[in-house]
């Protein structure tokens, strides 16, 4: 899917001119200078074929991309059935937009989008845009881990290991050998994702075994599904509804959902990090259309593809009418993996389906330690080292407690009123930048694409200003009576730890 930006200032041309070499990154590994030359003349050429020979010559460009996040998915196929499958393709579409439009500058000037964005507006802005990204990646490192630890203790029942007892009052709590397994899967992921964080940009032949392992796994979970869809039938009229019916729930939990969604579709450590991933590259002004493609076929196109799989068929297999409109935050692995025992028989489907979200929290928790390796030495104007780098992505490790933990009452509080606060600034300073000529831009009436692409821009502005108004509500005001009289963490009993009501990890991460 090409996201047409409009055309290249001369001022553009004239940066481009000045740009020798890639910039890169350290920590990332050296930029093949030679393989890149190469790119850029394939790329130049490419521009004055046919449109239908440049359209293969950008797919063909593209990286493989698979969902990293089916969690939100999941509860919205089995609390609404088809109702909402317009509501992932929107809400993407606007994020990935937003993160067209970062790319734009990123790669016509050349720099750092921290220290542009302080250059070209305020360091004030800048500061607080990374601080909230740091926030937001240490708390929502918890349910990462609580979301592994669940699935991981549902394979060790099926195992037949006891990893919980009932208390006095009714209900559950875990076991020794829950705690062990809790810590233990907790670990072993700490453990990957040290190393794969650590070797960023340096794709090793061990690092590459484990990306296309945790793809495989992935790939395993959409299959499933994509035959459960098969098997059981699809409601064309229902779909078409879905898709095209922008029916919003009669509940004020469901409309909250939806319009939440809408509104933070890429969370605020999602935004700080796209732009130095195009850096690490060594990508520059040659490759803005094709980073453009690229979002759209590995991040749109997936995401779409996936979570209308995923929610069709939770909705033919889970969903229950006479519940319309609930919102299903009660749900376990064991009751979600229920979807795919038409296809593949109760035990083998709980395998996959806890498998396969302890692969999406892996992605997870690596993209939340990258985003604050860089993040911490951008904020502090630090040089970067291997050392200083690897050091800071450590800074999320304590949320290797959310494995048996809640977090402090007070600690989600002032990430979700940072980070959703944060976030329509984000916006509008990515919005700003875009169209400014010293990087890169153009008025936005310069012509109709243009135009069109920042009438866009508007709509994901405004929604994120409601999404998170909606948020803020939610996770700060209404909790603020908790807050007062209780702040300290706690032990959760199991049936209040969530499975589904943890967050949404990887691209919705933050």
């Amino acid at each position: 899917m090409a996201l047409n930006l409009g055309t290249v200032s001369s001022h553009t041309g004239r940066m481009e001119a000045g740009r020798s070499k890639p910039v890169g990154l350290p920590f990332a590994g050296p930029v093949d200078v030679e393989r890149l030359e190469r790119e850029v003349a394939a790329l130049q050429a490419l521009e004055q074929r046919p449109w239908p020979e440049r359209v293969l010559g950008y797919l063909k460009r593209t990286g493989p991309g698979l969902l990293q996040s089916a969690v939100a998915s999941v509860v919205a196929g089995a609390s609404f059935g088809y109702d909402l499958l317009w509501v992932q393709p929107v809400a993407m579409f606007l994020g990935v937009c937003m993160l067209a439009a970062l790319g734009h500058v990123v790669l016509s000037t050349g720099e750092r989008p921290y220290r542009l964005m302080a250059r070209e507006l305020h360091p004030s802005i800048a500061f607080l845009w990374a601080l909230a990204t740091i926030v937001a990646s240490v708390i929502w490192h918890f349910p990462q881990y609580g979301l592994a630890a669940g699935a991981a203790r549902d394979l060790a029942e099926m195992a037949g290991l006891q990893v919980y007892a009932t208390n006095a009052g009714g209900g559950r709590t875990l076991t020794g050998t829950g705690y062990a397994v809790s810590f233990g899967i907790g670990f072993l992921l700490l453990s990957v994702a040290i190393v794969t964080t650590w070797n960023y940009g340096r794709r090793g032949s061990g690092i590459r075994v484990y990306e296309w392992f945790l793809r495989g796994i992935i790939l395993t979970v959409v299959l499933a599904f994509a035959t459960v869809v098969v098997w059981t039938g699809v409601d064309w009229g229902a779909l078409w509804r879905g898709f095209f019916g922008f029916r919003l729930p009669q509940s004020p939990e469901g409309l909250q959902t939806v319009l939440g969604a809408i509104g933070a579709a890429v969370g605020i450590n999602m935004t700080f990090l796209y732009g130095y991933s195009l850096l690490a590259k060594g990508w520059g002004p040659a490759h803005r259309t094709l980073s453009r493609w690229d979002l759209g076929m590995s991040m749109f196109v997936p995401f779409v593809v996936v979570t209308s799989l995923i929610i069709v068929g939770m909705a033919n297999t889970i969903y229950d009418p006479a519940q319309a409109g609930v919102v299903r935050t009660d749900l376990r692995p064991v009751d979600a993996a229920q979807s795919l025992v038409p296809v593949m028989g109760a035990n083998l489907g709980r395998v996959v389906f806890d498998l396969g979200f302890i692969a999406m929290t892996c992605g997870a928790i690596s993209a939340h330690m990258v985003v604050c390796g860089f993040t911490v030495c951008e904020m502090f104007g630090l040089e970067y080292t291997v050392k200083r780098y690897r050091l800071f992505t450590l800074v999320p490790v304590v949320g290797l407690l959310g494995v048996v933990t809640s977090t402090p009452l007070w600690l989600p509080v002032v990430a979700s009123a940072m980070a959703f606060t944060m976030l329509p600034i984000a916006y509008v300073s990515f919005w700003i930048l875009y169209n400014r000529r010293s990087c890169g831009g153009q008025p936005f009436w310069a012509d109709w694409k243009r135009l069109g692409f920042n009438l866009v821009l508007a709509v994901a502005v405004i929604l994120s200003v409601v999404g998170a108004g909606i948020q803020l509500k939610t996770r700060v005001w209404d909790r603020l009576p908790a807050l007062l009289g209780r702040s300290t963490a706690q032990v959760v009993p199991v049936e209040t730890h969530q499975w589904c009501g943890t967050g949404a990890p990887a691209q919705r991460a933050g």
